[in-house]
C-alpha cells in the first residue's frame, strides 16, 4: 500500500537524501559499494460484511411464520402468514461488519408492495450510515394485513431490500440521522425527557417524560409546547395553560362535526384573535375524533385506541388533543401507556407526563364510545374520566398544527424556547 506525506515531510526526505549522497560521494574516492534491497509487502486488511441473524417477533394480531426466518451471508429470507386485518410482524436482521475496514451504506433500495393488502415498512438503517470495525447495525422489516373491507384477490406480495455497501472514505463522518425540528437536529432518545420515536406510527416522533425540551414561544409572549412532529412534517403543538372553564358543548352532544359549541368558538372568535405568529403558521389538518371503545379494549392498549380515533376525523385550524396525545406523553412507557395502567398508577404517571397541569380539569377532543352525551377530559389528578359535554366546569386547551417548513431557533428549554425565525 502506498503512503501519501504532506509537504513537511516530503522536505524533510529530500534533505535527508541530499545529506545522504553527500557523505557517499566524500567516501567514494576510497570505497565502492553496491547495495541491494529486497522485501515482501502483504495487506492484512480484510472487508467483511454480512447478515449475522434474524429474529422474528409479533407486534399485533395473530400473524405467524410459514416457515421458520433463515439468512446467508449476503440474504434474509421470511414467509409470513396474515390472518386478519391488523396482523403484524417484525423482522429484525442484523448485519456485522466482521472486517477491519469502515464500510459506509451508500444505498438502501426498497420496494413498494405489490399488494394493498399487505404492508411493508422498513426502518432502522439508513443511506450514509456508518458502520464501523466490529459493529453491528440493525434492519428492522414490519410486514402488516392492512384494514381491507373484503378479501383480496392477491394473497400475496414479494419485498426484495438490497443494502450496497462500501468502504467508508479516511475521516468520514456521517450525516446527521433522525429528525430535525424546524431545522436543527435533535436527538432520539428511548428512556427518560425528550424526543422519541412514536412506536405506532412510522416517522412520527413524539415528545415524552416529566419536562422534555419542548417549549416554543411566540411573538406575543405565548408558550406553546410541541407534541409531535409528524410523518408529513408538520409539527402539533399543544399551548400550555388553559382557557376558562367552558362547556365542549351546550347542547350536550358529542359530535365534535356538529359542529360542537367549543369547535365553533376556538376556530371562529379564538382563531380570529390569535397573534399573526401563530396563525399565519398554522395549516388546516386532518384531525383524528373517532370515539375509543373499551368493549373489546377493556386494558385500553392504545393501538387499539389510536385505530379507533381514526376511524373518525374531521379537517379544521384548532382542535384538541386526543386520548392517545395524552397517553404518549408519558415517558413510563412500561406502567402508564394503556388507559388501565395510566388510571390505575395515575399517581405515579402524572410525574412523567409534561402534559399534566396540576389542580386542573381539562377537555380531550375525545368522545366516549359508549355514550353520545359524554366526553373525555383530564382529572385535577391525571386520571382520564369521561362526563357529560354539557358541563362548563372543565377547561379547553388548544391544539394546532404548524407548518412543515419553518424554521427554528432556540433550544427549545423554557429559559430558550424555540422560537419561528421570520
Amino acid at each position: 500500500m502506498k503512503r501519501r506525506f504532506n509537504r513537511t515531510q516530503r522536505n524533510y526526505i529530500i534533505a535527508g537524501l541530499c545529506m545522504i549522497l553527500v557523505i557517499m560521494g566524500v567516501g567514494y574516492a576510497a570505497f565502492q559499494s553496491q547495495l541491494k534491497i529486497s522485501g515482501t509487502s502483504n495487506i492484512t486488511s480484510n472487508w467483511s460484511v454480512k447478515i449475522t441473524d434474524i429474529q422474528s417477533k409479533v407486534v399485533n394480531g395473530t400473524p405467524t411464520n410459514a416457515s421458520a426466518p433463515t439468512h446467508t451471508d449476503t440474504t434474509a429470507t421470511f414467509r409470513t402468514t396474515l390472518t386478519s386485518p391488523g396482523d403484524t410482524m417484525q423482522y429484525d436482521v442484523t448485519v456485522l461488519n466482521e472486517g477491519d475496514i469502515d464500510a459506509k451504506l451508500d444505498k438502501i433500495t426498497i420496494p413498494e408492495s405489490t399488494n394493498p393488502a399487505i404492508g411493508f415498512e422498513v426502518k432502522g438503517i439508513e443511506e450514509g450510515s456508518l458502520l464501523r470495525s466490529k459493529e453491528t447495525a440493525m434492519l428492522t422489516v414490519i410486514v402488516k394485513y392492512n384494514n381491507v373491507t373484503e378479501q383480496p384477490s392477491d394473497l400475496t406480495a414479494d419485498l426484495k431490500v438490497t443494502l450496497d455497501y462500501s468502504q467508508a472514505p479516511e475521516g468520514y463522518v456521517p450525516p446527521v440521522t433522525g429528525p430535525s425540528i424546524g431545522g436543527q437536529p435533535v436527538e432520539i432518545v428511548e428512556s427518560g425527557d425528550g424526543l422519541y420515536e412514536d412506536t405506532y406510527e412510522s416517522g412520527r416522533y413524539v415528545y415524552k417524560g416529566a419536562n422534555p425540551n419542548n417549549y416554543i414561544e411566540f411573538d406575543n409572549g405565548e408558550i406553546w409546547r410541541i407534541v409531535a412532529k409528524e410523518t408529513d412534517g408538520t409539527y402539533k403543538i399543544l399551548k400550555n395553560d388553559l382557557l376558562s372553564n367552558q362547556a365542549w358543548d351546550s347542547t350536550n352532544s358529542n359530535n365534535w362535526t356538529r359542529p360542537a359549541t367549543l369547535n365553533t368558538y376556538l376556530n371562529g372568535e379564538y382563531y380570529t384573535n390569535l397573534d399573526s405568529s401563530i396563525k399565519d403558521n398554522i395549516v388546516s389538518h386532518t384531525w383524528g375524533i373517532g370515539a375509543p371503545s373499551f368493549e373489546d379494549n377493556q386494558e385500553g392498549e392504545i393501538n387499539k385506541v389510536i385505530e379507533d380515533e381514526k376511524e373518525t376525523t374531521w379537517n379544521g385550524s384548532v382542535g384538541l388533543i386526543s386520548l392517545s396525545d395524552y397517553a404518549l406523553a408519558n415517558s413510563n412507557v412500561a406502567s402508564c401507556e394503556s388507559m388501565m395502567d395510566l388510571n390505575m398508577n395515575s399517581e405515579m404517571c402524572r410525574t412523567t407526563n409534561w402534559m399534566y397541569i396540576s389542580g386542573s380539569y381539562w377537555w380531550t377532543i375525545s368522545p366516549n364510545a359508549g355514550s353520545s352525551t359524554s366526553v373525555w377530559y383530564v382529572l385535577v389528578d391525571g386520571f382520564l374520566y369521561n362526563n357529560g359535554a354539557y358541563l362548563s366546569d372543565y377547561a379547553p386547551r388548544p391544539a394546532v398544527y404548524l407548518k412543515s417548513d419553518i424554521t427554528l431557533s432556540g433550544s427549545g428549554t423554557s429559559l430558550d424556547p424555540f422560537k419561528i425565525v421570520s
